[in-house]
């Protein structure tokens, strides 16, 4: 490390642009990075040159509070990780059931400063290889850029479901006309402070850190997005998912811990296959559960919408149809097993099987990947936020995936198009213009016979 930074910093010798040089400085920087070519049958192996030199963290330190070792003491250290694991997850769930009592606005801030933890979090394990070669910027950097995806979403979220509180507002009105633009300066000025941060000898180094940030930001605010966007759907569709990753979690470790035999995959040797089928079938039970259970209950099936004379959000709606109870004809296999001919359901709880059965099946992969990242950089969590569970991105690694795949499928199964959002994008046009949809529209529905013609409204 000293070798490396007295020739950064040194101004003599030879011509430093050239290629020979350029070469060896960067595979220096690679190296010290652990980031060298490996030999196809090494990957398994877990040797220095495979991980970047990363300073111990405080996420492998014990940060259990004093009271609890002391009641636990006595116990094996499985059966104290899992009474510890145990309290804490009782402690967030019942923290989740009093977030979702406080209602829309409260949910929104909570999602806000889980992503800024998660961006924390993963940003802190690079700058610690980052400060290691003392180079300027990448901590400032990493949060501008953050500040700026999240103008760019926020911005899009207040056009798109306050169109009313930005009509009302002459400033709004600027910032939504102009958001896009706006946001694309301040990236531009961003990417602009990156270019003049750069520094001789160390170009390549410098570039992994700046893909490292658009990574993150990529994973954690983009997603993070996406659960805003879920939550404007209906509260069911931010709590139900949520709700079954949590599940499967629990459901999987209870498995694993009490009947896990057969391991499952290298990246987490502590999963098994008892847990993860275990925990699918836990998952599955639970989802269609709480879908008929929320499925009652305007408060969370309604559209989250913003009401400008109150200034309040509000879930009043007519449910849709698939919050009303249906009757069912169930196949003849399971009609001679169950010896019923039809079933009443909710139709959201058959969306709730393929969302507990992704929860289930897929979803783990997130963990599995955030597993490889650790272990990559020799730590065993991202941080030591929650004792027994690590970080808040260790909570949330498969939430992410799973917010994504709740929206993708809510947008190619479910939801049409929003009539709200189409007429605040109208009120927000020139009169000119609405005029003309108007005539349009009007003319259209004399066409098929839903309104009177002229000819008609004459006599």
């Amino acid at each position: 490390m000293t070798e490396l930074r007295k020739r950064g910093g040194g101004r003599g010798g030879g011509d430093p642009d050239t290629a020979e040089n350029i070469s060896d400085k960067e595979a220096e920087s690679e190296d010290r990075l652990g980031l060298q070519g490996d030999a196809e049958g090494e990957c398994d192996a877990d040797t220095k040159t495979d991980t970047p030199d990363v300073p111990v963290s405080t996420a492998d330190t014990d940060n259990t509070p004093e009271c609890l070792n002391k009641a636990l003491e006595g116990l094996p250290p499985r059966w104290k990780n899992y009474w510890i694991r145990g309290l804490l997850s009782i402690c967030m769930i019942s923290g989740f059931f009093l977030i979702i009592y406080m209602g829309p606005i409260t949910l929104i801030f909570v999602v806000m400063c889980v992503q800024i933890k998660c961006f924390h979090e993963i940003i802190t394990i690079g700058y610690r290889v980052y400060h290691s070669y003392e180079l300027p910027w990448f901590r400032t950097l990493s949060w501008y850029f953050l500040i700026c995806v999240n103008y760019f979403f926020y911005g899009e979220t207040v056009a798109d479901y306050f169109g009313a509180l930005v009509r009302r507002e002459e400033p709004l009105q600027f910032l939504a006309r102009y958001h896009r633009f706006i946001s694309f300066t301040l990236y531009l000025a961003g990417f602009c402070m990156f270019v003049l941060s750069l520094v001789k000898k160390h170009y390549r180094l410098q570039f992994y850190m700046f893909a490292w940030t658009h990574v993150t930001l990529l994973i954690v605010v983009t997603q993070s997005h996406l659960v805003i966007q879920n939550l404007f759907e209906g509260m069911i569709w931010f709590i139900v998912p949520i709700s079954i990753v949590i599940c499967n979690d629990i459901m999987a470790y209870l498995f694993g811990f009490f009947f896990g035999r057969t391991p499952l995959i290298k990246l987490s040797p502590k999963k098994t296959w008892e847990g993860f089928i275990g925990g699918y079938f836990g998952t599955v039970v639970f989802g269609f559960m709480l879908s008929y259970l929320l499925s009652q209950f305007q408060y969370f099936v309604c559209p989250v919408e913003f009401n400008s004379e109150t200034n309040r959000f509000t879930v009043v709606c007519e449910p849709s149809d698939l919050f009303v109870m249906q009757e069912y004809t169930l196949p003849a296999v399971l009609q001679n097993t169950l010896r019923w001919k039809t079933v009443n359901l909710y139709p959201f709880q058959i969306h709730s099987i393929f969302l507990s059965s992704f929860a289930s099946l897929i979803g783990p992969f997130g963990g599995f990947f955030a597993s490889g990242f650790k272990r990559a950089f020799k730590i065993k969590d991202f941080a030591s936020t929650i004792p027994g569970h690590g970080g808040i991105m260790d909570r949330f690694d498969c939430q992410y995936l799973m917010a994504t795949f709740t929206h993708v499928y809510l947008a190619s199964f479910v939801r049409g198009p929003n009539p709200s959002k189409v007429l605040q994008q109208l009120l927000m046009l020139q009169p000119e213009q609405q005029l003309n949809i108007f005539n349009t529209l009007h003319s259209h529905l004399q066409e098929r016979g839903l309104l009177p013609s002229a000819a008609v409204q004459a006599e």
